[in-house]
């Protein structure tokens, strides 16, 4: 339904509903059925509002059709058509089980926009592609398009940054080096106090870092343990023994280690909540003041509240509080004539963020787009 219609509609009702409370102006039970028509009449008309501010806009120079080289991103072909990124699975018509689950695109493939229905629709064509007179694509490498910026957010999928529930109190502890070495580099042997061959070879070197509490309840929400290095297990038992594969930082000691997961996988679809969520940027990586455009934050909402890989929110800065200068003291106790002392700005949209990472109560997300450089504190909710 467009625009025009629910306009339509809603005037229709509108003057219906006139017509109603002029025949039951002086009866007393029916105006209470007026007032419940009132709240039907409002929450159709913010229905109508929501439906038209979720149409999708297309890009005003949008090709019609793209062919997908090696260095896309689901994110970058869908700025291609579209205005908003994150309305991708509305016009790819995509039901729950196949966000969950996409079907990868590939290089060589051909994303075409289709608007024969009315409404725009992408469609994907696999076929060989002819990109100029006697030039074929025949053997493309097919590796499959990632959502975001792999180079970017590779150390964030394969490092568990958030330590929750004490995890890296009862982890694995380095108790000694070859030759009695304090400061610990690649390809040092350890010794770590007990691993089992059936807990893994590939081991995470961490020590702890700060801890995140919630900028409202003041909540404890984990730990962001600092990533040292990786350690291969040469030896099971207690004390187990290691080699140092690769060190970031000085190792020491004392330091823990957590077994690497599997791999996470890059793929997943740029889409808004299915719920209302509003959070707060908990901090930039990298210890930096500002973030701009492929920074990487830290929100205060995780997998708990809904959040999920892909998961698109818009970065809001908080109004600020002004000095109202229509302001006056009240006179008395009984003076109601004041106006608020202070008025509050209203938040101002600076950026997007995709979420491509959850844990429990916090999440890891990119920023995608920037209009002013973002802070932490700075709102996250909802597009």
């Amino acid at each position: 339904m467009n625009y025009m219609q629910n306009l339509m509609q809603l005037r229709g009702s509108s003057i219906r509903f006139q017509m109603f409370a002029h025949l039951v102006h002086s009866n007393t039970e029916a105006k209470k059925i007026m007032y419940r028509h009132i709240i039907t009449l409002l929450l159709l008309a913010c229905a109508a509002m929501n439906a038209v501010a979720q149409d999708v806009q297309l890009q005003p120079d949008h090709p019609d059709r793209h062919v997908v080289v090696k260095g896309d991103t689901l994110w970058d072909i869908s700025a291609k058509f579209l205005k908003d990124p994150w309305l991708w699975p509305k016009v790819w018509k995509m039901n729950r089980e196949q966000i969950k689950n996409p079907h990868l695109i590939y290089p060589g493939d051909v994303v075409v926009l289709d608007l024969s229905g009315g409404d725009p629709r992408l469609r994907l064509l696999r076929e060989t592609v002819t990109l100029e007179p006697g030039i074929r694509i025949d053997a493309l490498e097919k590796e499959a398009v990632a959502t975001i910026a792999p180079n970017i957010i590779e150390p964030f999928l394969s490092q568990p940054l958030i330590i929750e529930n004490d995890e890296l109190d009862n982890a694995p502890a380095i108790v000694g080096a070859q030759e009695n070495r304090v400061v610990l580099s690649q390809g040092v042997r350890i010794y770590i106090d007990e691993i089992q061959e059936e807990q893994g070879r590939f081991w995470n070197v961490y020590r702890t870092g700060k801890v995140f509490t919630d900028p409202v309840t003041k909540e404890v929400l984990g730990t962001e343990a600092v990533h040292l290095g990786t350690a291969n297990i040469t030896r099971y038992g207690a004390p187990a023994t290691a080699e140092i594969a690769k060190a970031n930082q000085e190792i020491f000691k004392g330091d823990k280690l957590v077994v690497a997961p599997d791999e996470l996988s890059k793929s997943f679809v740029p889409r808004a909540p299915d719920s209302e969520i509003q959070g707060q940027i908990l901090s930039i990586y990298g210890s930096v003041n500002e973030a701009g455009r492929n920074s990487i934050v830290s929100i205060n909402r995780g997998s708990n509240e809904g959040m999920e890989p892909g998961h698109v929110l818009a970065i809001y800065r908080e109004g600020n509080l002004v000095k109202n200068p229509g302001y006056q003291k009240a006179k008395d106790e009984d003076d109601k004539t004041t106006v608020p002392e202070n008025i509050k700005l209203p938040n101002e949209r600076v950026g997007l963020l995709m979420v491509f990472r959850t844990f429990d109560r916090i999440s890891y997300g990119l920023i995608m787009q920037a209009s002013e450089p973002v802070n932490a504190l700075d709102i996250v909710q909802t597009p």
